[in-house]
């Protein structure tokens, strides 16, 4: 979370007990990546509950460098790979999954850049008021290029779904992104993954909702079977 270690560590184990609740709604296991998506957020929030606690401290710089980009990685490199590899996964009509299939890998080609720009370039996260503001030397050039891309692979995939509830999630993802965009832009990473992580509780909604159709079907086709 963006506002301080304490809620950081507190979102993190909320967000995680949601994601183990959500992993037990898989009934399916192309649903399996879906599920994991809140037990990723909550990752992130430790990462960062732990960024707060070694900022100020020097002598913790390898812990500190560690987390940042344990941080980072997941959220420029893993999640515009993540969100439209689980959508492809869980697709079953042909026609969509192609259109998946390109937006996966112009998100894999995302994350190869992220990555590259994380190794090669550096990275300075600073506290600023209840903020953590992650400084980098990433290309100023094309920053809002690869801010666009990273919308489009990891918001549209969630339109294209058949499974109709995700363009909440999607719906929810764009809002909470532009409010970021908006009102906390220098904070854009720290704090639009804070509005994420409230994603979690969609997620299970999704899940918790196909399980109980998917047994509400078997239930009818034993039924039937039984006549």
């Amino acid at each position: 979370m963006c506002f301080s270690a304490e809620a950081s560590f507190a979102g993190g184990i909320i967000i995680s007990t949601i994601g183990i609740a959500t992993v037990t709604k898989v009934h399916n296991p192309s649903q399996f990546v879906f599920a994991s998506i809140p037990l990723f957020f909550g990752l992130q929030q430790f990462a960062e509950g732990i960024l707060w606690l070694t900022l100020p401290r020097p002598e913790y710089i390898i812990l500190q460098k560690v987390v940042t980009y344990w941080f980072l990685i997941m959220a420029d490199v893993l999640w515009p790979v993540i969100i439209p590899l689980a959508v492809l996964l869980m697709e079953t009509d042909l026609k969509k999954k192609r259109f998946l299939w390109i937006l996966f890998g112009l998100g894999c080609l995302l994350g190869l850049y992220y990555a590259t720009c994380l190794l090669l370039l550096n990275v300075n996260p600073k506290i600023m008021g209840y903020h953590i503001r992650y400084n980098s030397d990433f290309p100023q050039s094309i920053a809002m290029v690869a801010f666009v891309i990273y919308l489009i692979v990891t918001i549209t995939p969630l339109f294209i779904s058949s499974i109709k509830r995700t363009r909440y999630l999607g719906t929810f993802m764009f809002l909470s992104c532009v409010v970021t965009a908006i009102f906390f832009t220098q904070y854009l990473t720290s704090v639009w993954c804070f509005f994420a992580a409230l994603i979690s509780a969609v997620i299970f909604w999704i899940l918790r909702d196909s399980k109980r159709k998917f047994k509400f079907d078997a239930l009818n086709l034993l039924k039937i079977n039984l006549k």
